[in-house]
């Protein structure tokens, strides 16, 4: 069921109409990116369950930033009052329905990230200023996305590297006060992933995004070919992971994350063939989401496992 099938059942202002703002079900994508980081730092002996529990809230924060503000810019600029919404793109639909009020979601949206910001301060004064450079790229990007940054051609490769390798590298940093190549390893996938959650999501919203003016690579390539690209996008995801344990980087339970290639393979059919015919896209679109949950949450039981057994 949409999100929109909802509404008539919605009071404006109600607490219902702010949970529903937040889009809660995406919320998820933060939990699993997070348990990435927490249990390869686990599997090379570190873990805090305070570090933890404090990364989870930064990473839930600056999502929900995200969520909020891309739905408050996306509204001023007419692109929510354009598109054709799916239960999986096109915003919440809160803003356009008239049941919150712009300004109120816009400080909801400064006010989470600026509570991410404490929470990434926590972690600077506990291990140091290199973890800065996450701080900054995420938080600039995360605001500045949808009035800037979606036209330059560039949300793709951000959307990847915020929820995808920096959230990994951060989660990890979060409970050994360091980097490693592993850590980099390990967010590879991540970020495939979630530029790819971005490139279908596209396909519903590419005739709006153009008549206010952003530049994503479904634009550039043409349906036909970004559906190939989200295919190549998939195909390297599951190369990063046995590559990874080839090389030695990270232990081979991760592997259990192939578990999900069937989902992927419904995804890529559903892509190849309904790129032009959004209705039938929109199971494609499901089973990408259920990809990218279930490969990431696989990710973090393999290095559960590997930890368990000491592999």
């Amino acid at each position: 069921m949409s999100e929109q099938m909802t509404f008539t059942d919605l009071v404006p202002g109600s607490l219902k109409a702010w949970f529903l703002e937040l889009r809660p079900p995406f919320l998820l994508l933060s939990f699993v990116l997070v348990s990435i980081g927490t249990t390869m730092a686990w599997h090379g002996g570190s873990f805090n369950a305070l570090y933890f529990i404090v990364a989870q809230a930064g990473m839930l924060l600056a999502h929900i930033g995200v969520n909020v503000l891309n739905d408050y810019f996306d509204y001023k600029s007419t692109l929510d009052l354009r598109t054709k919404r799916t239960p999986f793109s096109g915003g919440s639909g809160i803003l356009p329905a008239r049941l919150l009020e712009p300004r109120g979601v816009y400080i909801l949206g400064v006010a989470s990230l600026l509570l991410a910001a404490f929470v990434g301060a926590y972690f600077i004064a506990v291990h140091g200023w290199v973890f800065l450079p996450i701080m900054v790229i995420g938080g600039l990007s995360a605001y500045f996305y949808s009035p800037h940054l979606s036209r330059w051609w560039v949300g793709e490769f951000l959307a990847g590297l915020n929820f995808g390798l920096l959230a990994v590298l951060g989660s990890y940093f979060a409970q050994t006060g360091h980097y490693s190549w592993e850590a980099v390893a390990a967010g590879l996938a991540p970020s495939f992933l979630s530029a790819n959650l971005l490139v279908l999501n596209q396909f519903p919203d590419l005739e709006p995004d153009m008549q206010v003016g952003r530049r994503n690579l479904v634009m550039a390539l043409g349906k036909s070919r970004a559906a190939w690209l989200y295919a190549s996008l998939l195909v390297c995801t599951y190369l990063s992971i046995v590559l990874g344990v080839v090389f030695g980087l990270m232990p081979w339970p991760v592997l259990v994350a192939l578990l999900t290639v069937p989902l992927a393979m419904k995804a890529i059919r559903g892509a190849l063939q309904h790129y032009d015919d959004i209705p039938q896209l929109v199971p494609a679109l499901g089973a990408n989401v259920l990809t990218i949950l279930g490969t990431d949450a696989l990710l973090a039981v393999g290095y559960v496992l590997a930890t368990v057994f000491g592999l």
